[in-house]
């Protein structure tokens, strides 16, 4: 599995997620501009005895990311999302793409893939959950539906 962070702005919550990756064994793909420099003491502490375990990747735009892997199915994640997140048969190289915390992925992203937005089911009146929080509850079900694959 890929997880594909655009533009994430919270230090903390990128080394959740990147702890997150370690113990699943998920790829993690940071595509710029960073909110934050990798350096940051908030980042490496908070994911600091696995950074040695992470298949990490930097990209400069999503459609370089794209670019490099062009039979990557991608799944964005979006609370105008049309289609629940479980609801979708995920496969064992599929990315999923989550946008920064302030703003979400960019409309041209969801106009142009609007079968490949998928949504968390949450409340209406509370506007979204925690960006690592998000990635997790994502990452989990996918590897679920595929058995866990090479974990115990």
């Amino acid at each position: 599995m890929h997880i594909v962070l655009v533009e994430p702005e919270i230090p903390a919550n990128t080394g959740n997620i990147a702890r997150t990756c370690s113990v699943t064994g998920a790829s993690l793909h940071l595509v710029r501009p960073l909110g934050f420099s990798t350096d940051d003491r908030h980042l490496k502490r908070a994911g600091l005895d696995y950074w040695h375990l992470l298949d990490l990747h930097y990209h400069d735009s999503l459609q370089e990311l794209q670019e490099q892997y062009p039979n990557g199915r991608f799944w964005y994640f979006t609370t105008k999302g049309g289609k629940p997140h479980h609801r979708v048969q995920y496969r064992p190289d599929d990315f999923l793409v989550f946008g920064k915390e302030t703003a979400g992925l960019p409309r041209e992203v969801l106009s142009q893939n609007p079968d490949y937005c998928l949504r968390i089911p949450m409340l209406e009146t509370v506007r979204s959950l925690n960006l690592s929080n998000s990635v997790a509850i994502a990452l989990y079900e996918a590897l679920r539906q595929l058995g866990f694959p090479n974990m115990k």
